[in-house]
């Protein structure tokens, strides 16, 4: 007899006398043999009985015996067809197994011990109590070295894993990585939903290893000798991100013992210089600064004011304020009420402390209180309460700017209780109630708490429309968003007004200075 995956013996099993003699109870009992077990198979006369086709002949397997085993009564009963015929049988062996005299020889040790022994089968093999005698060697049978095989090599069964190799996973079973569930297509028994992020909405990303020494020394050669490498500097500076430019002007100094600032001046002209000089800035640097520009000299820039006040998260005024008095030597409320008056000064002063609602929960409550107030205040009276409106609309919930488009507390006052109640939206109301730069900053406030990126695609928009641009106001919007809401910015601006920004920036400016930009930008639409 043969078993499956293990090539035929030379010779096999020799001729023996008789096979097993009949034994009264099977198996005799033998030294280190198969002892009779108590409650296992009952006793049987004369092994096992002939089977219908039982274990075919195999190739390469045992000869036939002479005798075979003898009938048994009530062995093995009888199977249709028996194993299939399998082509290999054991494995060859030098010499194969050495003729025994009536049978397997007791094994010096035997089979390793079992617990317990094998089961009790009807009409099976007795099995011996206590198991398999113990067998000398670490395993194989006797002539057989450690491995099973002649040399220690181990054969396996066919289509299994190589020797050394752990088994394969089939279907619905367990992984090898005890970790990782193999039921089911390894899906987890229990799958939580991912956590749901924002996502970074800006159209710049950090450099991957920008280095601040390295990068100076491209701008020095940019601007070294007779004329300048615009191009060089353009694609420095449109490639890194704030944070990886700022240090460029210590590092400079360091290296040069120059201002960067003093230089970028004396090399570059025009819009493309005041580009490049607002990049180098940090963004507290150059808000302060378009501040400090708006409020002096004879005029007033009122809507550069409205947006950066309207448009900045608490923590940002905070900071703008901080460096407007640190660089100018005077406070922003300060300089803003010299240069304002009546009802626009009031609410930019309110914008100037950085303290507005920035929470996420949406009070509903709240909110209806508010548009009661406002509604009190504006439609439902004779005249207009500034005041009121001042107070509710700078102090009323607005997130960061970090967190565009979830203003959920404006939302719900919005959309539902003010439009409600006197039959149109806060900004008609604002402007049929109000006029002048008070209007003009009202409306800025509630846009930038309804829609951030819309309110600066129309800024944009009204920027590069009609014969000229206004540079500063597309320069300041293109430096201070590409970090923050580009990518929003240029949807909210091809949804409203049909053409991408890109294009819009390319048919409206040239040279370098619209290559900048462009890499502001960040892409098409």
């Amino acid at each position: 007899m043969s078993y499956p995956g293990y090539p035929p013996q030379s010779g096999g099993y020799p001729q023996q006398g008789g096979g097993y003699p009949p034994q009264q109870g099977a198996y005799p009992p033998q030294a280190g043999g198969y002892p009779p077990q108590a409650g296992g198979f009952p006793p049987q006369a004369g092994g096992y009985p002939p089977q219908a086709g039982g274990y075919p002949q195999q190739a390469g397997g045992y000869p036939p015996q002479a005798g075979g085993y003898p009938p048994q009564a009530g062995g093995y009963p009888q199977q249709a067809g028996g194993y299939p015929q399998q082509a290999g049988g054991y494995p060859q062996q030098a010499g194969g197994y050495p003729s025994q005299a009536g049978g397997y020889p007791p094994a010096a040790g035997g089979y390793p011990p079992a617990a317990g022994g094998y089961p009790s089968q009807p009409g099976g093999y007795p099995a011996p109590a206590g198991g398999f005698p113990p067998q000398a060697g670490a395993g194989g049978y006797p002539s057989m070295p450690p491995g099973g095989e002649p040399g220690g090599a181990q054969q396996g069964y066919p289509g299994g894993p190589a020797p050394g190799q752990p088994m394969p996973n089939y279907p619905g079973a367990p992984a090898n990585n005890p970790s990782m569930p193999g039921y089911g297509s390894g899906v987890p028994s229990n799958p939580k939903a991912p956590a749901i992020s924002k996502g970074y909405r800006g159209s710049l990303k950090d450099f991957p290893g920008a280095d601040p020494l390295r990068d100076v020394e491209v701008l020095r050669k940019a601007m070294k000798g007779f004329g300048t490498d615009e191009n060089a500097i353009t694609e420095l500076l449109g490639s890194r991100t704030n944070k990886q430019r700022v240090p460029m002007v210590a590092a400079y100094k360091t290296t040069y013992g120059k201002d960067l600032f003093h230089d970028l001046k004396s090399e570059l002209t025009g819009n493309f210089e005041k580009l490049v000089l607002a990049m180098v800035k940090s963004p507290g640097q150059f808000d302060a600064s378009e501040l400090r520009e708006a409020i002096k000299g004879a005029g007033t820039d009122e809507a550069c004011l409205i947006e950066i006040l309207s448009s900045r998260s608490n923590a940002e005024i905070i900071n703008i304020t901080k460096i407007y008095k640190a660089e100018y030597g005077k406070s922003l409320e300060d300089a803003i009420s010299s240069d304002t008056s009546g009802h626009f000064r009031r609410l930019l002063v309110s914008l100037s402390q950085g303290n507005r609602d920035e929470r996420e929960a949406v009070d509903v409550s709240l909110a209806k209180q508010d548009a009661q107030k406002l509604y009190a205040a504006g439609e439902n009276k004779v005249g207009t309460d500034e005041s009121q409106f001042n107070a509710i609309l700078c102090a009323l919930h607005r997130m960061p700017s970090v967190v565009p488009l979830s203003q959920p507390h404006m939302l719900t006052f919005f959309d539902t209780h003010f439009t409600r109640m006197c039959g149109r939206d806060i900004e008609k109301s604002i402007c049929r109630e109000m006029s002048g730069n008070v209007e003009s900053g009202m409306v800025a406030v509630v846009k930038c708490i309804k829609n951030t990126p819309a309110y600066f695609a129309e800024r944009l928009h009204k920027a590069m429309q009609g014969a000229g641009t206004k540079d500063e106001t597309l320069i300041r919007i293109m430096v201070t968003r590409c970090e923050v809401d580009m990518l929003d910015i240029r949807q909210a601006y091809v949804k409203t007004y049909g053409k991408s920004l890109y294009n819009h920036i390319s048919g409206d400016t040239s040279g370098d200075y619209k290559k900048l930009l462009l890499k502001l930008c960040g892409g098409n639409d």
